[in-house]
């Protein structure tokens, strides 16, 4: 005779999974952190500072 199997404990294993794929896609899509972002806002904000102070004004 085969193993008794709970359909529920299925059930949740299966939904569990599907959420888990859709999870990993969305990570793929959304990947940034918030602390990501801001860090290369600065870094561009950064770099622009930096080029401004390079220019020579043109009389």
């Amino acid at each position: 005779m085969g193993d008794l199997v709970n359909l529920r404990s299925v059930r949740k294993a299966k939904a569990r999974a599907t959420r888990e794929v859709e999870a990993q896609a969305n990570r793929a899509k959304f990947g940034r952190t918030k602390g990501d972002r801001l860090r290369e806002a600065k870094e561009v904000e950064r770099a622009a500072k930096l080029l401004d102070g390079a220019k020579r004004d043109e009389p």
